[in-house]
């Protein structure tokens, strides 16, 4: 695993250590999910994007629009 440096705020940093404490873990452990998090939200992005690509030359209407309240129905 590798170390890295961050700089912030003393006051967010004891106030994060404080949370953290109080949830049972370390500001490093809530850093690496926060981490884990942050990259997986792009790759969730591209797969969601990748579906609705997909789809939309799938979906047919047969030419006919629809109103907003019509699409929102359900």
């Amino acid at each position: 695993m590798k170390n890295i440096t961050l700089s912030a705020d003393d006051h967010l940093i004891e106030a994060a250590r404080e949370r953290a404490r109080a949830e049972n873990t370390t500001l490093n452990e809530q850093f690496r999910r926060w981490l884990a998090d942050y990259v997986q939200q792009q790759n969730r992005v591209d797969v969601a994007m990748a579906l609705i690509e997909e789809l939309c030359g799938e979906v047919r209407t047969g030419g006919r629009t629809f109103t907003r309240d019509e699409m929102n129905e359900r």
